[in-house]
């Protein structure tokens, strides 16, 4: 099974449609096979005396205003429902509030994603669950419990699911990433397992491929400079054209657990090979 790649423009379009389009056109040109973004509702996100608070912005002095700056309504995503038709490439939305994934239904998306700042919320869980859409479960900020519980939910529904191993540190430190996790989780509940990456760089990703997961998620940006508290964890699409190399490499090169001797190996044992000390020749 080929690793699904998801580019994650989140709120990197800075709330414009066109840097969304640029974006989604990087996707495609680098080989992913999806782009994802993400949807709040902000007066049930966060609290009044949260947007309340002064924040300098390009959308105004509060965080407010640098909220709603940010964020993509009908209008805009009914335009990029029809652009990825147009580009032929899957698109999916991680929903931060109930009122957001109704708010998705209207697509008939083939993927949900659960952002791991959700993955306690049972209610939201259930709701998506209930779709009976494939899900991505980002596991970042979560106790091997809270995972336990929210996979629960998705049997009890018998939604299929997969795991996203996930440190959501922006930026992650290689270090902090704990790939282990990855085989541990997929060992431990039989399911596949992603990985979803924060880290500066391309090199835990690849690692992460090599170590079979079934998916892999990264912030993709127009310039890692722009505004914005995503950018500097995200790779510029010339940089996620080369992992997307990287990672089908990889996949190609892990092949199957059974020893071959191929024909060009052969060629190379002819003269290469020696048998009680002489050197075997071709004739």
């Amino acid at each position: 099974m080929s690793i699904f790649i998801i580019a994650e423009i989140g709120i990197n379009h800075n709330g414009d449609l066109e840097i969304a389009k640029k974006l989604i056109d990087g996707a495609v040109f680098s080989g992913c096979n999806a782009v994802k973004f993400q949807k709040r509702t902000i007066e049930d996100v966060y609290s009044k005396e949260e947007l309340d608070k002064p924040r300098e912005s390009p959308w105004g002095t509060t965080n407010r205003e640098q909220k709603n700056g940010l964020e993509f309504k009908e209008k805009e995503y009914d335009e990029i429902n029809k652009y990825c038709k147009e580009r032929n490439i899957e698109w999916l939305i991680s929903s931060w509030d109930l009122k957001s994934q109704i708010f998705t239904q209207k697509y008939n998306l083939k993927y949900n994603k659960i952002a791991s700042a959700m993955l306690t919320d049972k209610d939201f869980l259930t709701l998506v669950a209930k779709e009976g859409r494939h899900t991505f479960i980002s596991t970042g900020m979560s106790t091997l419990e809270e995972i336990n519980a929210a996979i629960n939910i998705f049997k009890n529904n018998t939604c299929s699911f997969e795991l996203m191993h996930c440190n959501s540190s922006y930026p992650m430190l290689p270090e902090q990433a704990n790939l282990s996790l990855i085989p541990y989780f997929k060992e431990k509940h039989g399911c596949n397992v992603g990985y979803s990456g924060h880290e500066a760089g391309l090199a835990v990703s690849v690692a992460a491929a090599a170590l079979g997961i079934s998916s892999l998620e990264r912030h993709i940006t127009l310039d890692r400079s722009m505004y914005g508290s995503d950018q500097s964890a995200s790779v510029e699409i010339t940089e996620m054209h080369r992992l997307v190399d990287y990672v089908r490499t990889v996949e190609t090169a892990i092949g199957q657990p059974i020893k071959k001797l191929y024909p060009n190996e052969e060629e190379s044992m002819k003269k290469l090979r020696k048998v009680n000390n002489t050197l075997v020749t071709s004739s």
